[in-house]
């Protein structure tokens, strides 16, 4: 892993993960990129890439409240991100290495993997160095500092990934991902 990077598991028990799923699976989803997702607080322009005012779509949802105060309790934020995008990826689905915009989000990055676990990439085109990690299911992955801003992170699309006993086969994978909104 980078350095500054943190990655907890079991961050969320079964019993909250189930009830997240719900909430998830109950609200609308957007099909516009090649994977389907959620927007919360403010909706990120891919093309664009950048977010504005007008893309405010209102405060978090109740059920993400919670989440979001602990990880500024817990210390991964300095207040309780404004921002929460949910991706679905099924098998042979990823995205590809970036660096979330830094003229749009804040200094922490954090992502909640729930249902499947996958490999993460991790690329430092500086320094020439790669590392790849596996993001178990329920897990926190923080990415801030050198992490946030000199590491490219990605999800290779396919359909397993490299185990320490074999290939691991990759299931529908949840990821939320909380950031804090930066307006000109």
């Amino acid at each position: 892993m980078p350095a500054a990077a943190v990655l907890q598991s079991e961050y969320v028990g079964g019993t909250l993960e189930r009830r997240l799923l719900d909430r998830i699976d109950a609200a609308p989803w957007r099909a516009d990129l090649k994977r389907r997702v959620q927007h919360y607080g403010y909706r990120y322009d891919y093309k664009a890439r950048r977010v504005t005012r007008e893309s405010f779509l209102g405060p978090l949802p109740g059920w993400l409240m919670p989440l979001c105060e602990r990880l500024a309790n817990d210390g991964h934020f300095a207040k309780p991100p404004d921002q929460v995008i949910v991706n679905e990826y099924l098998p042979g689905q990823g995205i590809a290495p970036h660096v979330d915009c830094e003229p749009c989000f804040g200094d922490t990055i954090a992502s909640l993997s729930l249902c499947s676990g996958c490999v993460m990439d991790f690329t430092n085109v500086e320094a020439g160095e790669r590392f790849s990690h596996y993001l178990e299911p329920r897990s926190l992955l923080v990415l801030s500092g050198e992490a946030r801003y000199r590491w490219r992170h990605g999800i290779a699309a396919r359909k397993s990934d490299p185990g320490p006993n074999g290939r691991i086969a990759r299931g529908r994978r949840i990821s939320l991902t909380f950031r804090t909104i930066l307006l000109k």
